[in-house]
């Protein structure tokens, strides 16, 4: 990947804001400069909200100018940005550890941050991205080079001014891969235990939420019933459900973006059909019933109609300190898709039907929900002696065991 120098380099700029009435965004911003390479007048330009942001954005980039920075990267992407700097932020690297780098670069960073201004990366949202890589099966040397990678970027954004921290050094990423291993010897032990288990839960949390607000528990039956992620949940509209199957159509995701909160494709880019079975279909069918005639309109909202994100469910509901007084210190919101999946699971859904629910990319994924508990065992066990017992081409069991095992 050459390295191209970014011009202009420590340039006046000149600076105005236009107030134009009646937009969404009324007050754009822009500055100038004489390209000192071609001796043409550029300029940049962005649209605010308020004059006070727009003021912001310009002293910003007045700022970067001024110490020797692009005025240009002050606004580029994560992904316009690494790509930019790559051969910077991966000096005199070999082969073998560049190659894996930039893989989880373009496999995994890109796809989850790479949309966000290098400004707008911040602790928490390499924190809640790497978590999710974990959920997802990675292995950890696959974690820690694309974390690896997303650090010597970030940090050629310190170099260069444009951020005063890196927030893609995190710590604990280990430990959160450690409960995964666990989880893969004792798949519940992450995962609610039961339909009574997840209406307590549901219950505490709508108790614990300002004024009581009942829809925190519709969102956490839903999600935990569905197996979906709770930005997945936040995208339902109402004519995604087909109430004569119901069957829900998921389509979208809502996800943080430059802007703001942002409907997107799902993970996989791809929809998929999850079931809706007959627990939940009362509060599904109550809140179509309320949004009848309106099919654009979202299933899920909080109190006041704005999107839910798992941080907002978090603070409204003080997840925390209701979990931790029910006795699940270790749940998470991702948590609830665990738990319908390990449901799905043990009810015997196929391992491809399940991989299809779920959206994963892979069978190995889906593998890590198949660990029978121990009453499916016991009843493996006396399925495969009744088998044994009604086939005529072998003999009944020895009538001697009962008289061994008492005296055991």
């Amino acid at each position: 990947m050459p390295y191209r120098h970014q011009l202009p380099i420590a340039v006046d700029l000149s600076s105005d804001i236009e107030h134009r009435p009646g937009r969404a965004l009324p007050y754009r911003a822009r500055v100038r400069w004489i390209d000192p390479h071609t001796k043409r007048r550029t300029s940049l330009s962005q649209s605010h909200s308020t004059e006070d942001d727009a003021k912001e954005w310009l002293d910003a980039l007045l700022s970067s100018a001024a110490r020797g920075i692009d005025p240009t990267a002050a606004t580029q992407t994560l992904a316009e940005y690494g790509n930019t700097h790559m051969t910077l932020a991966l000096p005199g690297l070999e082969p073998k550890t560049t190659d894996p780098y930039l893989g989880g670069w373009r496999l995994r960073v890109v796809p989850a941050l790479g949309h966000l201004p290098v400004t707008m990366v911040t602790n928490g949202a390499v924190d809640r991205t790497t978590y999710a890589w974990i959920a997802d099966g990675e292995g950890r040397s696959t974690v820690k080079n694309t974390l690896a990678v997303l650090v010597r970027v970030m940090e050629q954004a310190v170099r260069d001014g444009l951020i005063t921290t890196n927030p893609a050094r995190i710590k604990g990423w280990q430990r959160q891969y450690q409960l995964a291993e666990d989880e893969l010897d004792d798949p519940r032990s992450l995962a609610l235990r039961d339909w009574a288990a997840l209406q307590e839960l549901a219950t505490a949390l709508v108790a614990r939420s300002h004024e009581q607000y009942p829809g925190w528990g519709d969102v956490v039956t839903f999600a935990a019933c569905t197996a979906a992620r709770i930005g997945e949940v936040s995208g339902v509209r109402v004519k995604d459900i087909d109430t004569r199957n119901w069957i829900w159509t998921l389509r979208r995701q809502n996800t943080p973006s430059p802007g703001g909160l942002a409907d997107k494709n799902t993970k996989g880019k791809t929809a998929r059909r999850v079931p809706l079975i007959e627990e939940i279909r009362p509060l599904v069918a109550q809140r179509m019933l309320v949004l009848r005639d309106k099919p654009d309109a979202r299933l899920f909202t909080g109190p006041r109609g704005g999107r839910i994100t798992t941080a907002v469910l978090r603070d409204a509901t003080h997840w925390d300190e209701v979990v931790h007084s029910l006795g699940y210190d270790h749940l998470r919101r991702h948590d609830l898709r665990h738990t319908g999946l390990t449901w799905m699971a043990d009810a015997g859904v196929p391992l491809h039907v399940l991989r299809l629910i779920a959206g994963h990319g892979s069978l190995h994924t889906t593998q890590r929900y198949l660990h029978p508990d121990l009453h499916t065992v016991m009843h493996a066990g006396r399925t495969i002696s009744t088998h044994l017992t009604k086939s005529p081409a072998l003999p009944p069991p020895s009538p001697g065991l009962s008289a061994t095992l008492r005296r055991l």
